[in-house]
C-alpha cells in the first residue's frame, strides 16, 4: 500500500509540501494521522518559510474512520489525532491549507489548526458527528475561537455542510479560488518567500501563542467530556453502529 501522506520540499527548500494522498476518501485515520505526526515532529530547517497542505484527489477529507471512534479504539485514536493538532497548531513556520471537495470531520479539525485556508467556492465543510450521536472535540474548540461562539454552535450542532463561500464570509477561509493550492502557492511566492524564515517564525508566535494556548488547554478538557462522559451514553454507540450498519439510529436520548 503506498504511502498516506507525500512529503516533498519546494522552492529550494523554503517550502514544505504535505499531501494527504490516499483519494478519494482521504480519511483521517490511524496511519494518515502517524504519517502527520511523523512529518511534523521533526525540527524545521532554518530556511524553511512556508507549508503547504493539500490533497490528491478531488476531496480534501472525507475526515476520520468511523471503525476508530468505537470504544474500542477511540481512547487512541483521538491521542493521536489531539497531538497533531497540538503540532500543526504549533507550527513553526505560516502553514497553508488548501481545501477543495469535502473537507469533513476531522479532515476540517486537521484544516482548522494550520493557519490560512484556502478554498473552493463549492468546497463543502462541516462537521457532521453531531447525526452520529457525537461530536467533534478538536472542532469544539477551534471553531469558537475562529469564527465566534455563535456560529460556532450553529455548525457543531447541526452537523450541516457550508461552501467555500459561506467559510470566508464566516472569517473562517483566508482566500476562495477554483485552484485553492495554487492560491496557496501565489500567497507563498508573494508574501512568504521574499520574507526571512526567522522572521516570521518570531512574527507567528506573536500572533498565535495565546491562540494556541487556549485550544490546548481546552482541548484536554473536552477529549476528557468525550471519552469518559459521551461513549458512556446508549446513543453514541448506537449512532456509530448505525453508521457503519449503514442503517438509521435508533436514539434512546440517554
Amino acid at each position: 500500500m503506498s504511502a498516506p501522506l507525500e512529503v516533498n520540499f519546494e522552492a529550494n527548500g523554503r517550502l514544505l509540501h504535505l499531501r494527504l494522498a490516499r483519494p478519494k476518501a482521504n480519511l483521517i485515520d490511524a496511519q494518515m494521522i502517524a504519517a502527520l505526526d511523523a512529518a511534523l515532529e521533526a525540527p524545521a530547517a532554518a530556511e524553511l518559510g512556508g507549508i503547504l497542505l493539500d490533497a490528491d484527489g478531488p476531496h480534501f477529507s472525507f475526515g476520520a474512520s468511523v471503525a476508530e471512534h468505537l470504544p474500542s479504539e477511540c481512547r487512541s485514536m483521538l491521542a493521536a489525532l489531539h497531538r497533531v493538532i497540538g503540532r500543526l497548531l504549533a507550527a513553526p513556520v505560516p502553514l497553508l491549507i488548501a481545501v477543495r471537495g469535502k473537507c469533513l470531520g476531522a479532515g476540517l479539525e486537521v484544516a482548522l489548526a494550520g493557519h490560512l485556508l484556502f478554498v473552493a467556492p463549492d468546497a463543502e465543510l462541516g462537521q457532521p458527528e453531531i447525526k452520529l450521536g457525537v461530536f467533534a472535540p478538536a472542532a469544539s474548540c477551534l471553531l469558537p475561537e475562529l469564527i465566534g461562539v455563535a456560529a460556532a454552535t450553529d455548525l457543531l450542532l447541526s452537523g450541516r455542510t457550508i461552501s467555500g463561500l459561506e467559510a470566508a464570509r464566516l472569517g473562517l477561509a483566508h482566500t476562495v479560488d477554483p485552484d485553492p493550492a495554487a492560491a496557496a502557492r501565489r500567497y507563498f511566492e508573494e508574501h512568504l518567500l521574499p520574507k526571512s524564515a526567522a522572521s516570521l517564525r518570531y512574527a507567528l508566535r506573536a500572533a498565535r501563542a495565546d491562540f494556541a494556548a487556549r485550544v490546548r488547554e481546552k482541548l484536554a478538557g473536552v477529549e476528557n467530556l468525550y471519552l469518559e462522559e459521551l461513549m458512556a451514553t446508549r446513543d453514541a454507540i448506537e449512532g456509530l453502529g448505525a453508521f457503519l450498519e449503514k442503517r438509521p439510529p435508533k436514539w434512546e436520548h440517554r
